[in-house]
């Protein structure tokens, strides 16, 4: 831990392949809290790979699209991406690393999300986003949705 680390962590009654599948195909139903919507640009899973997203509010908002490259994708592991860079590695205003994480635990899955922020400043600036409401939402609609995708199985 990086001593600026938010996480949010939660059981998930699902093997891990199903949260890497909803983790990885389903990314626009669960990655922002509804009301907002997520559209996926592009999430090409290797190292230097562009990861893209960006989110609608239901005013109309937008965050225009947020952009950054993943660092490591393990499938059904770990994936690690970081806004530090844009695709082609071309440096850019740094907030945070995001490190997803799938464990095996009992007969699911333990899936860990941490933010680690390049300092305390951006860490604040993270809080007072809402980042507790806004991931532990998040966190919820992503279990949900590997819970009925595993259901359906």
């Amino acid at each position: 831990m990086s001593g600026h680390d938010l996480s949010v962590s939660a059981p998930v009654a699902a093997p891990r392949e199903i949260c890497w599948k909803v983790w990885t195909d389903l990314k626009d139903q669960w990655f922002c809290p509804k009301p907002w919507r997520a559209e996926v640009i592009e999430e090409d899973l290797r190292p230097g790979g562009r990861s893209a997203i960006r989110m609608f509010g239901p005013d109309g908002e937008d965050t225009g699209p947020m952009e950054g490259i993943v660092l490591e994708a393990v499938p059904g592991e770990r994936v690690v991406t970081t806004d530090a860079y844009a695709a082609g590695w071309v440096p850019q205003t740094p907030f945070l690393t995001i490190v997803w994480t799938f464990a095996p635990e009992g007969e699911g899955t333990r899936v860990t999300a941490t933010a680690r922020h390049w300092d305390a400043d951006a860490m604040q600036r993270h809080l007072d986003m809402g980042f507790h409401p806004g991931w532990d939402q998040m966190l919820a609609q992503f279990v949900a949705l590997c819970e009925e995708s595993a259901a359906s199985a």
